[in-house]
């Protein structure tokens, strides 16, 4: 039988984020997707317009329809948008009993949040503690540790930090470093680090939610925490080194990179 793994995120209706990015992505991980959605944008590879976030009851009623009929073995979750969302995911999220994967999205550099500041909030109350792991960059590991991060040193602080606060495991990714784009995670007491050449291109958009849909993926087909990153880096450097040359911004990567780059 096929895996499952589940989303719980917005909508990008450019393809290249979100929901789109985490579905092409289980799809080549060889696991069944399922997508709860949190809200609807208006954006492409340039700006964020429009950000439009669902009724809670209907989210919830999203994910208690998909737990009950095809139960996932893993999870993710993105965008959410405001504190009631995040609170109704996190109080589903305690019945869970299966990993779930916390990407903190935060706000975009131009362009609507894709969180109120209530909910950035209730996501570090509430969501955090039941995360199995937790993936934020450097601007989002900094915004809910209140630490400042300038270099690996500073990332294990602020994993350490999360970790306080209820994360079994924490990936504090260095992209946004100069110099090579390393990562660092905290899984229990053991540290890993995965190291990365940094490649020169603006065709970004989506690599956190690609990332993040590729260790639920992994998760979902048995893999311990430190392996599914390892395979999921690979894939995700892959993915941004083959992008397809999409959009006039920020484009999209390349969710379609050849299985064999990165699987064993």
């Amino acid at each position: 039988m096929r895996p499952v793994a589940l989303t719980i995120a917005g909508s990008d209706p450019s393809g290249g984020a979100g929901i789109q990015a985490d579905l092409k992505t289980f799809h080549q991980f060889g696991v069944y997707g399922e997508p709860v959605l949190t809200l609807l944008t208006v954006q492409n590879s340039v700006r964020v317009d429009r950000v439009e976030c669902l009724d809670p009851e209907f989210v919830l009623a999203q994910l208690e329809a998909v737990l009950e009929d095809i139960p996932p073995v893993a999870a993710k979750t993105g965008a959410l948008g405001n504190c009631a969302i995040v609170e109704a995911v996190a109080g589903a999220a305690a019945r869970f009993t299966f990993p779930l994967v916390v990407d903190p999205v935060t706000n975009r550099t131009h362009g609507p949040p894709l969180i109120s500041a209530e909910g950035r909030a209730a996501s570090a109350r509430q969501l955090i503690p039941r995360a199995a792991l937790i993936t934020p960059n450097l601007p989002e590991a900094a915004e809910l540790t209140g630490l400042e991060i300038r270099d690996e040193r500073g990332m294990r602080d602020a994993a350490r930090r999360l970790q306080q606060m209820g994360a079994r495991s924490v990936l504090v990714k260095g992209g946004h470093l100069c110099g090579a784009a390393n990562d660092v995670l905290l899984h229990g007491e053991e540290w890993f680090e995965f190291p990365g050449p940094r490649l020169n291109t603006r065709h970004t958009h989506g690599t956190g939610c690609t990332f993040s849909a590729a260790i639920a993926a992994e998760l979902a087909c048995g893999a311990a925490i430190p392996n599914a990153v390892a395979r999921a880096k690979t894939y995700v450097w892959e993915a941004i080194r083959s992008n397809p040359g999409l959009g006039r911004g920020s484009g999209p990567v390349n969710h379609h990179a050849a299985a064999a780059q990165w699987t064993t």
